[in-house]
């Protein structure tokens, strides 16, 4: 006796068509500053998270929109929180990365343990990277929109870099930088270049290309020696190495020229 082929089950873009789409579990305690997404994963395999009474014990359970979730019996409140930034003083000798390589390890290794309980819930994002080897600002957010609209080349967000160099920089050697010069990967935009000394160029740029300003000035016959990032934006560096400070949202708004989000009301 021949078997009737099941009806296909619908997709689940056609599941949530016409609807609010739910959010998964992990994500949405990340998002909302509940636990690192790490640390939601592991509550939730524990048996420690509840949606509308039921034990969940899968990070990708859908919440759907209302749902009443519940840690250890408390209940929480999801959806996505304020836009928070932090100004880290990135040290040499360290990644921009989540993950080390060898011995090398992170920026996250570094500024995740110094963070208070109001802040260390959230999934943070570096906006942009550093080098290994370079130092200086390096801001974090729980907003990955905010991360799009600054490392965006259509934003135009000035970054500001100090390069020490091995050979000696004059404003005639410079001077590709300012009229804008082609790389291997295109043109590059016209930077503000200034000579603070004979070793010590100061370029101010408004892309983000990997390696750019050392290739910049390497194309120039300046190879860079070591980098350091001043400002993003309006945005200065202004604490010590290692060490990190929460913006205001004034800076955020003005220095990064992004609006942000507000808390998600209850």
């Amino acid at each position: 006796m021949s078997r009737k082929p099941d009806k296909p089950k619908p997709s689940q873009h056609k599941r949530w068509e016409g609807k609010e789409k739910p959010d998964w579990l992990s994500r949405a305690l990340a998002r909302a500053g509940v636990f690192p997404q790490k640390e939601a994963e592991d509550a939730i395999r524990a048996g420690r998270v509840t949606i509308n009474g039921r034990v969940a014990l899968m990070a990708l359970a859908p919440v759907p929109p209302g749902a009443v979730v519940k840690v250890d019996g408390h209940p929480v409140t999801l959806g996505a929180p304020a836009t928070r930034v932090l100004a880290f003083h990135k040290p040499a000798g360290v990644l921009s990365s989540t993950a080390r390589q060898h011995r090398t390890g992170t920026v996250f290794e570094v500024l995740l343990p110094q963070l208070p309980p109001e802040l260390a819930g959230y999934s943070w994002h570096a906006v942009g990277r550093l080098d290994v080897d370079s130092t200086g600002l390096l801001l974090f957010t729980n907003d990955d929109k905010l991360v799009a609209h600054a490392t965006s080349p259509d934003t135009r967000l000035p970054k500001t870099y100090v390069a020490t160099v091995f050979s000696t920089a004059d404003d005639e050697k410079v001077e590709p930088l300012r009229k804008g010069m082609t790389l291997d990967d295109g043109l590059a935009r016209p930077a503000k270049v200034v000579v603070r000394d004979e070793h010590t160029v100061e370029v101010t740029i408004t892309e983000g290309r990997n390696h750019q300003v050392k290739r910049m000035l390497g194309a120039v016959g300046l190879p860079v020696r070591a980098l350091h990032r001043e400002a993003v934006g309006d945005i200065k560096l202004d604490i010590p190495e290692g060490s990190f400070r929460l913006l205001s949202d004034e800076e955020v708004r003005e220095g990064l020229r992004y609006e942000g989000r507000a808390p998600t009301e209850d």
